[in-house]
């Protein structure tokens, strides 16, 4: 005997209104980032909405709006654990709100670029978020500022594309003067390709803070690397140990290159942190898992892509609201690396 499919979505509107406390108009105005809705409103609809497990139902939706329910996440790089950290908060926003995501990996090339973006010209999809270099954003700028995207962790706070990321400088910042507070004045820095923002202000936070101390980022202890992979980091491990003076003390500015690094200077025999301390940036998964447990910048990953998601919700449904960029906090995670 054949058995009748379950329903695609068996949550209505109306349980989730019910749920919340609120009116089925309320609901679709929250779902659809319209206007009018307290922010007390809009959190408990999207709490009824997380733990209902409601889903829009697209095919309606599309025949109503003519919207493709697509949106297009152009990465980097999709090797790079950070950036599925943030795609996952990306799609967890995009479900609650009916949409798919359609992933690009750039590899950081203008021209992918340029031809994922013709997918938004040609209403393929509606919206996308992007995780390329700010360089990248600005060489395309005349031809992409009119389309509806937003920027993540890359972005050039002059163009009039809202943004979300975090205070590189500041966290890099602070984590050399974590090190410095350690008794650590010969610290080097494993840092990446200055063509991404967040590489070059990173770099300026770690001579901010060694300037502060009275120091100096040594040229032979400045090693910069074209992946952040844990390949580059064991390459800039042989780098360091090839030095006349190795320093007492390693940042990299991201924990892929610092689990790399460690991994290749035990193998020479060094202690870790008695003999080089390692600190990280991002705290992925894999660092708290290693030994000893990597030191680390946390970013709010997931809350980065979840933040992603709802500017670009908002730039979709109010096109002409002005919307601000925003900075998420950062934070020094201490573990037994350094």
């Amino acid at each position: 005997m054949s058995r009748t499919p379950a329903p695609v979505n068996p949550v209505s509107m109306a349980t989730v209104a019910a749920r919340a406390g609120v009116s089925i108009a309320t609901v679709s105005r929250v779902l659809n980032h319209q206007e009018g809705v307290t922010s007390k409103t809009k959190a408990k609809v999207n709490l009824a909405v997380e733990e209902l497990g409601y889903r829009v139902n697209q095919l309606a939706n599309s025949l109503r709006t003519a919207r493709s329910w697509l949106l297009l996440i152009m990465v980097p790089d999709l090797t790079n654990p950070f950036y599925i950290e943030i795609v996952r908060g990306i799609d967890r926003v995009a479900r609650q709100h009916g949409y798919f995501m359609l992933l690009c990996d750039t590899g950081a090339d203008p021209g992918r670029e340029r031809s994922a973006f013709e997918l938004l010209r040609t209403h393929r999809a509606d919206g996308a978020i992007c995780l390329d270099p700010d360089s990248i954003q600005q060489g395309l700028s005349q031809e992409i500022n009119a389309l509806p995207w937003v920027a993540c962790c890359e972005f050039d706070p002059a163009m009039p594309v809202p943004y979300v990321g975090i205070d590189n400088q500041g966290a890099a910042a602070e984590a050399i003067r974590y090190l410095l507070s350690r008794g650590h004045s010969r610290i080097a820095l494993i840092g990446a390709d200055p063509a991404y923002l967040y590489a070059r202000q990173r770099e300026a936070g770690v001579r901010q803070a060694l300037a502060e101390a009275g120091l100096t980022l040594a040229e032979e202890w400045n090693i910069r690397v074209t992946s952040l992979s844990f390949l580059a980091g064991a390459e800039a491990a042989q780098q360091l140990l090839d030095c006349p003076q190795r320093p007492t003390a390693v940042f990299a500015v991201a924990d892929a290159l610092a689990i790399g690094l460690m991994h290749s200077l035990q193998e020479a025999g060094l202690r870790i942190p008695d003999d080089i301390a390692i600190m990280g940036f991002d705290d992925i998964a894999m660092s708290a898992q290693l030994n000893p447990p990597l030191t680390t910048m946390a970013q709010p990953m997931d809350e980065l892509g979840a933040e992603a998601a709802r500017l670009l919700l908002q730039r979709l449904n109010a096109p002409d609201t002005p919307l601000t960029g925003r900075l998420l906090p950062h934070r020094l995670v201490s573990r037994g690396s350094a």
